[in-house]
């Protein structure tokens, strides 16, 4: 569904990309691993169209998306959904008129429409009953709840995670995972989760990328991964100071 060929982008004279290539197929769940500042929501971002690269393409279906008018991505993000690192809630709007955001701008079902479809979304992710409650009102993991559903209220093809887990107790952390994959099974969609969360990305991936230096150095199965003789490899998963991996 989505070739990333040979993309390249920087920031001032730091150069985060560098030449990235992968492919992620139709109904998988593909985690990307890395250090922390390795670019990986960098290229999460290029894949969803928020950022142009320097140079390369992201095909989807078959077409460039990186030569897209705003109109042309615009009409693309509606099939896609993003759960931001921090749920990215809009403090002032209800949970429902959250979730909603989306359907009210881009299509013109009534309001009694769009209220069962954030319900049913709300019940999808374990919120039932949470429609009129504001976000201050919610702890971490239900703010992740939230923007997950938002994610998921136009029926997306493909759901793009940054850092879905981060700064979550273990058991909310396994409980968003297992959420994840619950509705990998029920809606059928592709996913990809941006983490440096071993433990989740083991749970949750058909495969997983090691994104360090501005490339995709390895990529496999959990087993793949974890047997790689790729010292760069072993070092993170390992979890150790030396070694050849160092933050660029």
């Amino acid at each position: 569904m989505i070739i990333i060929s040979n993309l390249h982008k920087k920031f001032g004279t730091k150069e985060v990309l560098r030449g990235v290539n992968l492919k992620i197929y139709d109904g998988e769940s593909l985690v990307i691993l890395g250090p922390s500042g390795c670019g990986k929501s960098v290229l999460l971002k290029h894949i969803i169209g928020l950022m142009r690269p320097e140079d390369g393409q992201v095909l989807f279906d078959g077409e460039d998306i990186t030569q897209f008018s705003q109109k042309r991505i615009d009409q693309l993000r509606m099939r896609m959904g993003m759960l931001f690192q921090s749920a990215a809630l809009f403090d002032s709007l209800t949970v429902e008129e959250n979730v909603a955001f989306g359907l009210r701008k881009h299509t013109d079902l009534s309001s009694t429409a769009i209220h069962h479809i954030a319900s049913e979304k709300l019940e999808l992710v374990g919120l039932p009953g949470t429609n009129n409650l504001m976000p201050s009102e919610l702890s971490g993991g239900m703010r992740k709840r939230v923007g997950l559903a938002r994610a998921i209220a136009m029926d997306p093809e493909i759901i793009l995670y940054d850092e879905p887990t981060t700064g979550l107790d273990p058991i909310m952390t396994c409980q968003i995972d297992e959420l994840h994959l619950s509705l990998k099974r029920k809606l059928g969609v592709t996913s990809i989760v941006v983490t440096h969360d071993l433990n989740s990305a083991y749970r949750i991936a058909d495969r997983l990328a090691l994104h360090h230096g501005g490339q995709i150095v390895a990529i496999g199965t959990k087993e793949e991964i974890i047997n790689s003789p790729n010292p760069l490899v072993q070092q993170f998963i390992r979890g150790e100071a030396k070694g050849p991996m160092t933050l660029l």
